[in-house]
């Protein structure tokens, strides 16, 4: 399988598969290329829809020419805990920042959100957030704001009164949690569509049907989320076969 950049010419041909619907793994199985590194380069380039194979070359030409600056003598990298392998750190956090945006999630509130995740505490502050991420301090305070109102993110003080930004470990609970409660809104604002367009009348009875649905999806979600949380819930330091004891404080 080859590696290193991708050339102008597979550039070309990924942007002809996008043309023609193709899937990112046909794709890359027609370049020989991993289909991570596919899915990479299209959403770092515009995306599926806007994605131009001389304009994502160029860019990623001017990308590699960037110096950032020198580190001062004798600094080195931090060391990964756990004996983890940067390399190897850096480019899961490259793969899963690429599916939160596949899944509609913006660039940067998937960036912010898989370094929270990704992070032992669970949690950062801004300042270890712009550090981290070498972005400004109103990036992370848009993301911030953006992922706690999906329910994905909240914030506490530290003992120094510093804010600190986490995810819980039921992080995807909350979020599904925060989807039903939208759900439950939109079915009750397409109800009082039906009142406003005339009961019987055709557009009506297509927001009663939209209601409908989506009250039944969001209970759905809600039921689910909450057995979910329940049975499968793991308590960090906690093995897979843990995975059913009880939460604390439950019976």
């Amino acid at each position: 399988m080859p590696g290193g950049r991708l050339t102008q010419q597979e550039r070309r041909q990924i942007a002809l598969g996008l043309a023609d619907g193709l899937a990112y793994a046909e794709i890359g199985r027609r370049l020989d290329r991993p289909t991570s590194t596919i899915t990479r380069e299209v959403m770092r380039n515009g995306g599926p829809t806007a994605y131009r194979a001389d304009l994502a070359h160029r860019a990623t030409e001017q990308r590699a020419h960037r110096r950032r600056p020198a580190a001062p003598r004798g600094s080195r990298a931090p060391a990964q805990d756990h004996g983890r392998d940067a390399g190897a750190v850096r480019a899961y956090e490259e793969v899963f920042t690429t599916l939160l945006m596949q899944q509609g999630l913006p660039k940067m509130m998937s960036r912010v959100l898989t370094c929270l995740l990704t992070t032992d505490a669970g949690s950062l502050t801004a300042s270890e957030l712009v550090r981290r991420l070498q972005v400004s301090p109103a990036s992370v305070s848009k993301a911030v704001a953006f992922l706690e109102s999906q329910g994905l993110v909240r914030r506490e003080r530290d003992e120094r009164r510093r804010e600190r930004y986490l995810v819980d470990d039921d992080v995807w609970y909350q979020s599904m949690m925060a989807t039903a409660r939208g759900g439950a809104q939109l079915a009750e604002t397409a109800r009082q569509g039906v009142g406003v367009l005339g009961p019987g009348t055709p557009a009506a009875a297509r927001l009663e049907n939209i209601a409908r649905f989506v009250d039944f999806v969001s209970e759905s979600i809600t039921r689910a989320a909450e057995q979910a949380r329940e049975i499968l819930h793991t308590r960090p330091g906690a093995t897979p076969g843990d995975a059913a004891a009880p939460r604390p404080g439950g019976e």
